[in-house]
């Protein structure tokens, strides 16, 4: 699944560990929040909330990113992404990355140098920077990053908030990263918009704040698929979530494809990941931000129902199950 390098292709094994590290840190910007960045034993970070929100993900080739669908800085981007995404959906505002790289020793460093740009950017777009982390040799290459982000002084929203009377509410793609998924698996390369979405999710960083300030109840990252995630959400506060598809932000673009291809445009939008929208509850239609949709009711009860019933498909990914 990994594009065959030029047989004279400079590898990490070349370039060696610590050079490697020099070349993908050094001459980058960091933002004020950054007190100490790579080049220590450990970096140090302003956090003028006074509490951290910390957050980590794993992305494993072959199973989150596959080089010949994607390139070394949409990867990096992803990386970045997904775990920049859980902090926001905490209301929180991202200030720093710690970055874990594992791969084979043939690995061209041009990979890991293109990975590490897309981070950077990434990082860079959400106001944060990469502070440190740590690079080993591994038969596959893995991905590891934590990320940490400040309060500015709002309450963490939880999954644990979400009260009866609530309004459910989303911003962000929905379905665009499985529709990208079924384009792709078919040998397509386009519509590049589609493809694109699966390769480097664009999460809306600023909305997690915006939220909060607003007086969101609950929020999550749709990181597993909308009805998956907000089945998070009604587990942890004791409620029931209904959806009403009728409701649910369908772009004319993602009917289009899956009219093409023969799939579902609804399901891959309550089922779909990878998108990295945020999904949250508010005390109302009123306290909904601009930037958001409301999709459905917090309700006395249990689980997550769509127009009432309970959906037949699997609600979205989940690791190990068959």
């Amino acid at each position: 699944m990994r594009p065959e390098p030029p047989r004279d292709a400079e590898t990490v094994a070349d370039v060696g560990e610590f050079n490697l590290i020099h070349r993908v840190t050094t001459g980058r910007a960091q933002p004020e929040t950054t007190i100490l960045g790579p080049g220590d034993d450990a970096a140090v970070v302003a956090v003028p909330d006074g509490r951290v929100v910390a957050s980590m993900d794993l992305l494993v080739e072959g199973v989150h990113f596959r080089l010949d669908w994607s390139s070394p800085e949409q990867v990096g981007r992803k990386a970045a992404a997904v775990n920049l995404a859980d902090v926001v959906a905490m209301g929180a505002l991202p200030s720093a990355l710690l970055v874990g790289f594992a791969c084979p020793a043939n690995t061209p460093a041009s990979v890991i140098e293109g990975i590490m740009a897309g981070l950077w950017d990434e990082a860079a777009k959400a106001g944060a920077g990469i502070v440190g982390g740590d690079m080993v040799s591994s038969a596959t290459l893995v991905i590891s990053i934590t990320a940490m982000g400040d309060m500015n002084g709002l309450e963490p929203i939880t999954r644990s908030g979400a009260l009866v009377g609530d309004v459910v509410a989303v911003t962000g793609r929905l379905g665009w990263a499985a529709a990208g998924l079924a384009v792709l698996g078919r040998g397509f390369r386009s519509p590049v918009g589609i493809v694109n979405a699966q390769r480097t999710p664009e999460p809306p960083y600023e909305e997690g704040p915006r939220a909060a300030e607003a007086g969101a109840t609950s929020m999550i990252d749709v990181s597993d698929g909308l009805l998956q995630d907000l089945s998070h959400i009604a587990d942890a506060s004791g409620v029931a979530i209904d959806i009403r598809t009728e409701l649910l932000p369908l772009h004319p673009r993602l009917l289009d494809v899956a009219s093409a291809l023969g799939g579902d445009a609804r399901h891959w939008a309550l089922t779909g990941g990878e998108d990295h929208a945020l999904a949250a509850t508010f005390p109302g239609p009123k306290a909904v931000p601009p930037n958001w949709t409301t999709i459905g009711t917090v309700r006395a009860g249990a689980g997550v129902t769509v127009d009432g019933r309970n959906y037949e498909k699997p609600p979205g990914w989940e690791h190990w199950r068959a």
